[in-house]
C-alpha cells in the first residue's frame, strides 16, 4: 500500500523559491519583427487624381482642337473684296494694291495656317491652307510678271528693286514656321514675315509709281504676257483635275478637298487680279475691242472661283448621285481659261 503522503504532490511552503526554477533562463521570443510592406500602387486619392487630370485633359482637347478650328476656319471668296481706296494713290496700279492687299488680308487678318504646328487647333484645318497656298502662287505669278515684263521698260530695262524682293519673298513656301529642325536648330524667318515684306515692297513700288518714280509699263504685249502666263498656269491646274479624277475617283477621296481648294485659290486669286488688270489695262482693252469678251472671262473665273460645296465629292463624273466637284470645278475652270486665249488671240492682232 502507497502512502498518502507519497501519492499527493509536496507543497512548497510560502516564501521559499523553487531554485530550479530560478536558475532556468527565461525562453527567448525569437519571432522577427514584420518589416513595413511596401505599397506599390498609388494611394486611392492619388489615382483618383490622376484619373480626373486624364479626364480633364481629354476634354480640353475634344474642346480646344474642334473650337479651334471652328473659330479659325474661313475660305474668303468674296469677289468685291478691293483695296483701300482712301489710301491709293492718283497714278498708282491698282492690280499691284490688289495684291498687297489680298496678302495682308490672308497673313493678318485671317490668319496664315498652312505652317501652324500641331499644337495649333488650326493645324488640323486643310481647306483653309490649301485655298491659301493657292491664292498665294497666283500673286506670285502676278508679282513674277510685274518683275519680268510690266515693271520695267521693255524686256531690256532693269528690274525694279522692290518688285524683286517682292517677287522673291512671294516665292517662300508657305509651310515655314519659326523652328524646323529638320531644316536647322536656329529660329529661322515664318513664311508669314516673308510674306509682310513682300507687301511692304509691293506698296513702296506703287508709292513711287504714283511719284512717278518707277514703271508700270501699260502696252499691249504686256498684258498679253501676263495673261498667257495666268492661262499656262490654269492649264496646269487642269491637268492636275484630269489625272486625280482618272486616278482616284470613288465614294471615299481624302485628297480631293485639298486639290479642290489649292486650285479654287488660284481662281479667286487670278480673277481679283484681272478685275483690277482690267482698270490698269482700260486704254488697251478699249483700243483692242475687248469690253465684251472680258466681262464673260470675268464671269467664268468667278463662277470657277466661287464654288463652295459642303463636302468635296470625287464621284465618277456620270455619277446620277453623287457626281465629282472637280469635274465641275474643272469646267469653269476651262471655260475661263478659253476665254482667256481668246483674249491673247484679239491681242496678237
Amino acid at each position: 500500500m502507497f502512502d498518502d503522503d507519497d501519492a499527493l504532490p509536496r507543497r512548497q511552503p510560502e516564501g521559499e523559491v523553487d531554485q530550479a526554477a530560478e536558475n532556468t533562463p527565461a525562453p527567448r521570443d525569437e519571432t522577427v519583427p514584420d518589416e513595413p510592406a511596401v505599397d506599390t500602387k498609388p494611394p486611392q486619392s492619388r489615382r483618383k487624381l490622376i484619373r480626373r487630370a486624364a479626364f480633364g485633359l481629354l476634354i480640353l482637347i475634344l474642346i480646344y482642337y474642334p473650337l479651334g478650328m471652328m473659330l479659325q476656319h474661313q475660305i474668303n471668296d468674296d469677289v468685291t473684296f478691293t483695296f483701300d481706296q482712301d489710301a491709293h494713290l492718283p497714278g498708282a496700279s491698282e492690280s499691284v494694291a490688289m495684291a498687297a492687299a489680298l496678302m495682308e488680308r490672308e497673313v493678318d487678318d485671317a490668319g496664315w495656317v498652312p505652317n501652324n504646328p500641331f499644337f495649333y487647333p488650326s493645324a488640323a484645318l486643310d481647306n483653309m491652307p490649301n485655298f491659301q497656298e493657292g491664292l498665294r502662287a497666283a500673286v506670285f505669278r502676278f508679282a513674277i510678271e510685274l518683275t519680268d515684263q510690266i515693271g520695267r521698260t521693255r524686256g531690256s530695262g532693269q528690274s525694279d528693286p522692290d518688285l524683286d524682293i517682292a517677287s522673291g519673298e512671294l516665292k517662300f513656301p508657305g509651310t515655314v514656321w519659326i523652328w524646323d529642325p529638320g531644316v536647322s536648330w536656329l529660329p529661322q524667318s515664318t513664311s508669314e514675315q516673308r510674306y509682310r515684306r513682300a507687301v511692304e515692297h509691293l506698296r513702296k513700288y506703287n508709292d513711287r509709281l504714283a511719284a512717278g518714280d518707277a514703271v508700270f509699263d501699260k502696252r499691249a504685249d504686256n498684258l498679253l504676257a501676263t495673261l498667257d502666263r495666268f492661262a499656262a498656269d490654269l492649264g496646269s491646274a487642269s491637268a492636275e483635275i484630269a489625272q486625280h479624277v482618272h486616278e482616284e475617283t470613288g465614294l471615299i477621296d481624302l485628297a480631293a478637298d485639298d486639290l479642290f481648294y489649292n486650285v479654287k485659290g488660284r481662281l479667286y486669286g487670278y480673277h481679283m487680279m484681272l478685275t483690277a488688270l482690267e482698270a490698269d489695262f482700260a486704254d488697251v482693252i478699249t483700243e483692242k475691242q475687248l469690253d465684251a469678251v472680258w466681262p464673260q472671262m470675268l464671269e467664268s473665273m468667278r463662277l470657277a472661283a466661287t464654288l463652295q460645296p459642303w463636302v468635296v465629292v470625287n464621284g465618277a463624273p456620270d455619277s446620277q448621285v453623287l457626281p465629282s466637284h472637280l469635274v465641275a470645278q474643272g469646267f469653269y475652270l476651262l471655260r475661263g481659261r478659253t476665254q482667256l486665249r481668246e483674249i491673247t488671240n484679239i491681242l496678237l492682232k
